[in-house]
């Protein structure tokens, strides 16, 4: 019987560059920490630089700090116009979660807009620079998330923090379909693969506003939670194993909520071709309606 994959097996980066969205704490610092430790050039991408200064300065190895935020276009337009290189990995992990109804600077439902047209737009702009693959980070909760394409912005429905949650999420895995099926047709070597933490303890589960909520998820995140670093390893897992492309990680363990990484199924609408074919036309028409 193997041994459970762990960062142990992650191979050299020496060499290599990665950027990891949202690594000033929780999944994304501690990615962002492995992925250095085993010798690779990190950049954390951080909409607050002076958090991101602080955890940089925790991080032992070659990092730097550059200011995005995603729920801002014209930010995540001038990273990628300051980009010059190559870019190995990019880790699309950064997001919000179940938080009260709210638009970007662009006008889109925040959780949508953060979670998945900030890392759209983000990707395709850095997309030239990238050598090796794209991991986007999903979550289990996908699966009660539901796409409405003529409603993306909840202008027509009641809006639900968890619903919208469920939606960003599952729209992170459609877009890496997507993209996987874009990069093959061009005859790319680029891989998109996806990932998930299971349920793991960081600051992402206390900004509902809702008291009861919050504390719901501060008592699962002492007695129930793995740890961010354990929930980083399905990330790294997917950024560095030599897994194919179109690759979905997730923990080994009861109902995917924590253990060692392995490869996980999706839901049959995060496996819908013609959907993620729909959600990136629908999402290029958005970010393209905004773009100078």
């Amino acid at each position: 019987m193997s041994t459970p994959w762990s960062t142990a097996d992650i191979p050299s980066q020496a060499g290599r560059t990665a950027v990891v969205t949202g690594a000033n704490s929780g999944l994304g610092l501690a990615t962002a920490r492995a992925l250095a430790a085993a010798g690779a050039h990190v950049v954390l991408a951080v909409r607050d630089t002076a958090r991101g200064e602080t955890a940089a300065a925790a991080i032992s190895g070659d990092v730097e700090v550059r200011r995005l935020d995603l729920a801002d276009l014209s930010s995540v337009r001038g990273f990628a116009a300051g980009w010059t290189g190559d870019l190995d990995v990019l880790v699309n992990n950064a997001g919000i979660m179940m938080v009260p109804q709210g638009r970007t600077a662009d006008g889109f439902e925040l959780q949508f807009g953060t979670n998945h047209l900030g890392h759209f737009a983000l990707t395709n702009l850095l997309l030239p620079h990238i050598t090796d693959r794209v991991v986007t980070v999903s979550s289990g909760l996908h699966r009660s998330g539901t796409i409405v394409l003529d409603d993306l912005g909840w202008e027509r429905r009641p809006y639900s923090d968890t619903g919208a949650y469920g939606a960003s999420k599952l729209a992170n895995l459609l877009f890496a379909l997507e993209l996987q099926r874009r990069l093959t047709a061009a005859g790319s070597t680029v891989r998109s693969m996806a990932a998930h933490p299971g349920y793991a303890a960081t600051n992402l589960q206390s900004h509902t506003e809702n008291r009861l909520k919050d504390l719901a998820m501060k008592l699962g995140n002492r007695f129930i939670a793995q740890s961010d670093a354990d929930g980083a390893l399905p990330t790294l897992f997917a950024a560095t194993a030599d897994l194919p492309g179109g690759s979905y990680a997730g923990p080994s363990g009861f109902q995917e909520g924590r253990g060692a990484p392995t490869l996980v199924g999706r839901s049959r609408e995060a496996s819908d071709v013609q959907l993620a074919r729909d959600l990136w036309t629908a999402s290029e028409r958005l970010v393209g309606a905004t773009a100078d």
